[in-house]
């Protein structure tokens, strides 16, 4: 943990997406999410959409400090336990690898987002910041929805060579999902609820190991002054692609109601104002609007991780009854912004500009408007603008 940010509370996020139907194998990779023919679970048909896959969301408690109400994707802050040295007899097997096994990131280190660069051995945890914020990622899946995400240790051997063999695959074989009794599980997850650092002494009793190699980073997203409350985050965001939907049940303190859904789905919902969505999620799903595929984001988030992700920190113009949000890249965007993210404007000049632009125009928290012409940096992917009412892909 980075004790040491004045306005951060360091956090990680999980982007969890699943097939729609259960043991349909028609990816390479065993436990990845595959294509499917579009069911609910109550064997009733979908309204037709291009998706074969589904996002998990929580809605966050109504009592909730931060974002309550709110429709978010599992996750939550750091806790110390995260960067535990107790770790390193779990990972045992993995300590000689760089990062323990995780693929290495091409970004220069000095564009790296300090959540990921910052040196965690000065500040007294031998565990690496891309391990440790798997690990919380995972941690606070499970503790908000009951979904484990691990290998067994029966199969460190095999997955030790799976690593050092990826230069050839570039693709790690184990993703197994709640494969233990539920009575256990639920006894297990009662007890990391009440103490974050259970989570380790589940893993060495169950002989598990939290499954970091099957989360692919995403982006990273930090907390406008102001705008929820006096919490702000600085959040790590990974995505995770299941073959097969796993059982999920949410915990009755912090989270109300869990939902599956298609991007699109969770998109038209927003916009008829049945649930509300932050805007990171917003941007995020309108992202994934573009893979309609679960094969191909599953291919994209693999080898697009490996290139890194820029830190974005929203700079908050406000208006008379709106607001701008500026993200990096945009024309408005100043040189520095690491601390007063909040600025008075008359809007004058932040309109119909033909420079770069990457922004969201909110006068209706139900209906951002995404105005982005910009390149993305690390070969990520742009959101979809356009109506959500639309099955067309362009």
């Amino acid at each position: 943990m980075n004790a040491g940010l004045k306005h951060w509370k360091e956090a990680a996020t999980l982007i969890l997406v699943a097939g729609q139907r259960l043991g349909v194998n028609s990816l390479s990779t065993p436990g990845i999410a595959r294509s499917q023919s579009p069911v609910k679970p109550e064997g009733q048909p979908r309204v037709p959409h291009p998706f074969d896959y589904d996002v998990l969301l929580l809605k966050r408690s109504s009592k909730s400090g931060f974002m309550p109400n709110a429709y978010v994707f599992p996750g939550g802050m750091v806790d110390s336990s995260d960067f535990s040295s107790e770790w390193l007899d779990v990972f045992r097997a993995f300590t000689n690898s760089p990062n323990f096994g995780l693929r290495s990131v091409q970004q220069p280190p000095e564009t790296r987002p300090p959540i990921f660069a910052t040196d965690r051995l000065k500040l007294g945890s031998p565990i690496p910041g891309e391990v440790a914020f798997r690990i919380c990622a995972l941690r606070e899946t499970f503790e908000e929805c009951g979904v484990l995400l691990f290998v067994s240790k029966k199969e460190e051997l095999s997955l030790l060579n799976s690593i050092q063999d990826r230069r050839a695959t570039d693709e790690v074989k184990h993703y197994k999902v709640n494969e233990i009794c539920s009575d256990e599980l639920n006894k297990w997850r009662t007890l990391v609820n009440q103490n974050p650092s259970n989570f380790i002494r589940m893993c060495k009793e169950l002989e598990v190991l939290p499954n970091i190699w099957a989360l692919h980073e995403w982006a990273n997203w930090m907390t406008p002054e102001g705008q929820y409350g006096v919490k702000r985050f600085d959040t790590a965001f990974f995505m995770c692609c299941l073959e097969e939907r796993p059982n999920a049940l949410q915990d009755q303190k912090e989270i109300q109601h869990l939902q599956w859904s298609t991007p699109l789905e969770i998109l038209r919902s927003f916009r008829a104002r049945d649930l509300w969505i932050p805007p990171p999620q917003f941007y995020e799903l309108s992202r994934m609007w573009r893979f309609p595929s679960l094969s191909n984001l599953n291919a994209f988030a693999r080898r697009r991780g490996a290139d890194g992700c820029e830190r974005w920190l929203p700079v908050i113009f406000l208006q008379d009854d709106s607001y701008i949000s500026v993200l990096p890249g945009d024309q408005l965007y100043p040189s520095n912004s690491s601390e007063a993210t909040k600025v008075e404007t008359n809007g004058e000049n932040q309109k119909g500009s033909k420079s770069a632009l990457h922004r969201f125009l909110i006068s209706d928290p139900y209906c951002p408007e995404l105005q982005v012409n910009i390149m993305p940096k690390y070969n990520h992917t742009l959101p979809l603008i356009g109506p959500v009412d639309s099955t067309t892909l362009v």
